[in-house]
């Protein structure tokens, strides 16, 4: 039996096309992939990501543990910050990639992928009890059935948001947040955060709450051209930013380096886990590179599909995620390519569709950039 977020009601309601995603019963869609897309990129798209997992991290030992246990470096950052990060393996595979909410100064919030909550959970709780004589002083709670997550994501979100909070809005930049309170009295940590490249923020309410945040922001939003948006979009919107997912771009066999995440490590910093192999591997190259692709004949990539050189013979790679863009009306897709192949954009290469190679080009990503 599928978990049910606190909106499930709601989604009902709405008449949302509610599928199994990862244990939890979600919309993939509601007026459809499309239009919900369109509306997140030239107005304002509403999620519900309450299925994404809740991991606290508090005590005098939490910076220097989440220091070791994660690749980016948690001691820059200020209270009110949000990070992006990865949790990797001694192996140099990425566990999981989350955001870090830093709250206090010992008290981190850790917003994790919602099929992976329980071997996040388990992971650094093992963590914690191989290193406890190192780490003295820390709690570590799973706070997932505390939250309901709501993400608004588009132009006008911010017009929407500040509707429903006296916070100051526009003192939260990128990857900031603010703790402050909704419709007058409902507790919230407001972040400018996103998955779908547009401007918006991931709004966290006690569980029992979301519904009443859910509808008001659907009522102030009608006026800007507000759609609740499902799973769908929320992939196919990712995908035109070469956002990468979990069981898609990276894996607990994918190293940061390969992903193109090099970006998230912070090498300079003391021991970590996973750091000395992501430093050979980044020593010795990646051995693959993650890449963009547009399709120029018809087609849609998919996952597992592999890719070839121009003329077909020989396998160079195979697709993580693809889809008909409603951006660009095109269809475009993320490749991991063998090092072998000397990427550079523009190259002609063809895709393997169902035992036909159809033509494409290597494609400069993101494939969508936002005009504001």
């Amino acid at each position: 039996m599928s978990n049910k977020t606190a909106l499930y009601e709601e989604h009902q309601r709405l008449n949302g096309r509610l599928i199994d995603f990862g244990g939890w019963e979600l919309p993939v869609q509601y007026t459809g992939v499309i239009d919900e897309h369109l509306a997140c990129r030239n107005a304002v798209g509403l999620f519900d990501v309450s299925h994404m997992g809740e991991i606290s991290v508090n005590g005098k030992s939490a910076e220097a543990f989440l220091s070791y246990t994660l690749t980016n470096n948690i001691r820059s950052m200020p209270v009110g910050r949000a990070q992006y990060n990865l949790m990797c393996n001694h192996l140099g595979g990425v566990i999981d990639d989350l955001v870090v909410y830093r709250r206090g100064k010992t008290d981190f919030l850790l917003v994790v992928n919602a099929s992976n909550t329980d071997k996040d959970f388990n992971h650094i709780q093992n963590v914690a009890k191989t290193h406890s004589s190192s780490f003295t002083e820390l709690s570590i709670n799973n706070d997932s059935p505390k939250y309901t997550q709501i993400a608004i994501q588009g132009a006008k979100a911010v017009n929407i948001v500040k509707q429903v909070t006296n916070a100051n809005l526009e003192v939260i930049k990128n990857y900031w947040f603010c703790e402050e309170r909704v419709l007058n009295k409902i507790p919230a940590i407001i972040a400018r955060t996103g998955y779908t490249g547009e401007d918006g923020f991931e709004l966290y309410v006690p569980w029992e709450t979301g519904p009443e945040l859910w509808r008001a922001l659907l009522d102030i939003g009608n006026s800007f051209g507000i759609k609740p948006c499902g799973l769908g979009a929320r992939d196919t919107l990712r995908i035109e930013m070469k956002y990468p997912l979990y069981g898609h771009e990276i894996s607990d066999n994918t190293s940061p380096i390969d992903a193109g995440l090099a970006w998230v490590v912070a090498l300079d910093k003391d021991d970590f886990i996973g750091k000395s192999a992501i430093l050979k591997t980044k020593q010795n190259g990646p051995a693959r590179t993650l890449v963009g692709l547009t399709m120029i004949d018809r087609g849609i990539p998919r996952q597992g599909y592999a890719v070839f050189t121009d003329d077909g013979r020989e396998k160079i790679g195979e697709i993580t995620s693809g889809t008909m863009s409603p951006s660009l009306r095109q269809a475009i897709a993320i490749a991991y390519l063998n090092s072998s192949f000397k990427y550079a954009p523009g190259v002609k290469i063809a895709v393997d569709i169902r035992g036909i190679k159809i033509p494409a080009i290597t494609t400069p990503t993101p494939f969508y950039k936002r005009p504001y």
